[in-house]
């Protein structure tokens, strides 16, 4: 059995983090200029596909004839990437649909780098091995699970609607994934709405099943952000850290076997867990086009009719330098 709760945790920690981002960002630049570089890129990871791209080094290669040194910071989780963004520490990362949302609500200097294809099918509402619940509309006046304010949140309001439910007509029951998980195992709550590789996890060791997923509700893309000023600044350093990351991508979906090897040992999960999660994955990265800052707008006026954000955000604001 993995250690599946462990791993949760550790990406739900956020103590000093943003403290600690701040002192190896700092360290991180005096060491590039030091060693003969001119520039410096800071990026902000969490475990997944841009730490296999750290383990390679090819950005490290491609930059270097640039000048550019390349500083890595591992997060726990979104929030506290782009709070470290805000304050200044990183200048790339990766991250879901939700953070950048409340990253700008909150005043960060974030703009939008690039974004991967939809991935819908990495997002779904569980429900017990034995549980009556066959369809959406079973879901009425039912406890569910799920991560305030994620990307998850917003594909809940979204699928009742689509099925003639609102909001109020369920029982939402705020958890984070490690507690969300233990109370679907109990039975506390009725279904649990997760993203992967939580969901993999579940459906492989709980044997859960999946009653509903994102497909034709939402997009569940992830993207890559950076800030104003680094994009304003550094624009041929980012093409390249875009590039080197489609690059990951590309070779992903065409050794997924191998992939899933990686993968497993850079989050430490069972590889027929991870198994699952690449082979439900769609690649492919994408530049952040207006249609796509809808979709961001869609979800930042959903978060703020449900007052998770204190003000109406307008996505134009965290556009692509390109797109300004």
């Amino acid at each position: 059995m993995t250690d599946f709760t462990a791993l949760s945790r550790r990406r739900l920690l956020t103590s000093g983090v943003v403290g600690l981002a701040a002192t190896l960002g700092a360290t991180g630049t005096a060491l590039a200029q030091s060693s003969g570089t001119s520039r410096v890129l800071r990026i902000g990871y969490q475990k997944g596909w841009l730490s296999i791209l750290k383990g390679r080094g090819t950005l490290e290669k491609r930059l270097a004839p640039l000048g550019v040194g390349v500083n890595w910071t591992e997060f726990t989780a979104g929030p506290v990437q782009l709070e470290a963004l805000n304050v200044g520490s990183i200048d790339f990362g990766d991250v879901g649909e939700a953070p950048p949302i409340f990253a700008q609500a909150a005043g960060a200097p974030l703009v939008y780098a690039s974004t991967t294809v939809p991935r819908p099918h990495n997002e779904a509402v569980l429900v017990p091995k034995g549980s009556g619940l066959q369809k959406v509309p079973d879901l009425k006046g039912k406890k569910i699970a799920l991560n305030k304010g994620s990307n998850v949140h917003y594909f809940l309001v979204k699928l009742l609607e689509k099925h003639g439910l609102k909001y109020a007509d369920v029982q939402v029951v705020f958890l984070p994934p490690a507690d969300a998980r233990a109370a679907f195992e109990r039975g506390s709550v009725d279904a649990w709405v997760i993203w992967d590789p939580f969901l993999s996890s579940a459906i492989k060791t709980l044997e859960a099943r999946v009653l509903a997923d994102a497909a034709g509700v939402a997009n569940n893309r992830a993207y890559y952000f950076t800030s104003r000023d680094f994009a304003t600044k550094n624009i041929d350093v980012l093409k390249i850290a875009i590039e080197e990351v489609k690059a990951i991508d590309a070779w992903a979906a065409k050794n997924k076997a191998e992939a899933a090897q990686e993968l497993s040992k850079v989050l430490g999960l069972e590889r027929s867990i991870v198994e699952l999660y690449v082979n439900n994955l769609r690649y492919g990265s994408l530049p952040v086009t207006p249609d796509i800052l809808a979709e961001q707008q869609a979800i930042a006026d959903t978060f703020f009719e449900l007052k998770l954000i204190p003000r109406k955000l307008n996505l134009r604001h965290a556009a692509p330098i390109d797109l300004r």
